[in-house]
């Protein structure tokens, strides 16, 4: 009993603290698109030049995920958790006070955007990876993603108020201080696993364990079922980071407030909590490569049906709260699908390398968006985009290598 207990309450403060900081750094970073068109006001730099600085930072976020989460899978995530938000936390302070090109892509595209990054998706999970017995894990991945779109529910609406309150400087510097109430929860992470069968399973694969990181990864990269996941993941990339970036956009084109885009996004936070929870569930009842595939080809179906609808708030409502359902929702699935081909050593570095494709996307998806509006006045062919890669996404998925879900049957 003891040890049942011993168990329970590791797995929920391990959890509810990766959540809880995924929250914190998601929020800040998923909210970005609300300072777009300040921005633009304040600086003269122009909607392509602030939305290239953006992309890059989608890149960049990408990029950092697998070399912060191989000095985690070495060194521990505590401390890389704890450095990426000081960084976080000095980008977006710095923010206010870019008036160039190269000085709002050092600060967002380059500070805020590794800070995020180590302190995200590759290293949180691994982290609970290596922390927490196989049964529990699906379930603990949906929660911590849950707790990235609560942060968005909740920054969202919150930095809006701010920039129309005090302006979009202010809104930024008060982001630069919320970050920093994530660092205790990181710092908590930095105990070692403490159950006997957390860091391993003999369900899972050895062989990424016996050769190192490096070794690790030219195994993957070698795995066809491992590169048909970041073909699909990097579809998943382009279509939110166009969407993050660029909704406040569409939302303007269409002769609405400014808290349409905020509400929308906020929506997007919250359905997405619901999203991720039913992945992490489902992820121990059905093969992860067809919920991922059921998961792109339902946003194909949800954007033609944006696109022929008219352009209210409450069909922007709308279709936040069904794109919601899924959108980081594929961060469990396809984090259990590595973990499945590869085991857990070295989840972190191996998923970083998957949302690196992601973040490829992202770059993609980010500066495609202030391209198109600035060449053709709308978004049309991005949306026309997004449906084909959305479509190709779901069918993608279905020829990865995945064994049949065995239900777990607990002692008697």
């Amino acid at each position: 009993m003891a040890t049942q207990q011993h168990v329970a309450r590791t797995y929920w403060l391990i959890t509810l603290m990766a959540a809880s900081v995924l929250m914190i750094s998601m929020g800040a970073r998923q909210s970005l698109g609300l300072f777009v068109s300040p921005l633009n006001t304040s600086t003269g730099l122009g909607i392509t030049t602030i939305s290239l600085a953006m992309a890059i930072g989608q890149f960049m976020w990408g990029a950092i995920q697998p070399i912060a989460g191989a000095v985690a899978d070495r060194h521990g995530p505590g401390r890389v958790l704890a450095a990426g938000i000081v960084v976080l936390a000095v980008g977006s302070a710095l923010t206010p006070f870019m008036s160039s090109a190269w000085g709002l892509i050092f600060s967002i595209g380059v500070l805020s955007a590794a800070g995020s990054g180590a302190g995200s998706f590759s290293v949180l999970f691994g982290a609970a990876a290596q922390r927490l017995p196989l049964e529990k894990r699906g379930m603990a991945s949906g929660i911590i993603n849950a707790g990235g779109s609560f942060g968005q529910f909740v920054f969202a609406p919150l930095l809006q108020k701010l920039i129309s309150s005090f302006g979009w400087m202010a809104a930024m510097w008060s982001m630069a201080v919320i970050t920093l109430a994530a660092l205790p929860m990181a710092w908590g992470l930095r105990r070692p696993a403490s159950l006997p069968d957390a860091a391993s399973s003999p369900a899972q694969p050895s062989a990424a364990k016996d050769h190192g990181a490096l070794g690790a990864i030219r195994h993957a990269l070698a795995d066809r079922s491992y590169l048909l996941l970041h073909a699909g993941f990097f579809t998943c990339g382009f279509h939110i980071a166009f969407l993050v970036t660029h909704l406040p956009g569409e939302v303007q084109l269409c002769g609405l407030p400014a808290q349409v885009a905020s509400w929308s996004l906020a929506i997007i936070g919250l359905a997405n909590i619901v999203g991720s929870l039913a992945a992490g569930w489902s992820i121990a009842h059905f093969r992860s490569k067809l919920i991922l595939s059921w998961m792109y080809g339902s946003r194909a179906i949800l954007l033609l049906v944006f696109l022929v609808a008219p352009k209210t708030p409450e069909v922007f409502y709308l279709f936040a709260a069904g794109l919601g359902v899924t959108w980081l929702a594929t961060v469990p699935p396809t984090a259990a699908l590595v973990g499945k081909l590869f085991g857990s050593r070295y989840l972190a570095t191996l998923f970083g390398l998957t949302l690196l494709s992601h973040q490829i996307g992202g770059f993609l998806g980010a500066w495609l968006g202030g391209l198109a509006i600035t060449s053709f006045g709308n978004y049309d062919l991005m949306w026309y985009a997004d449906i084909a890669l959305a479509s190709i996404a779901a069918l993608v998925n279905l020829p990865i290598r995945e064994a049949r879900i065995v239900p777990h049957l607990s002692p008697a």
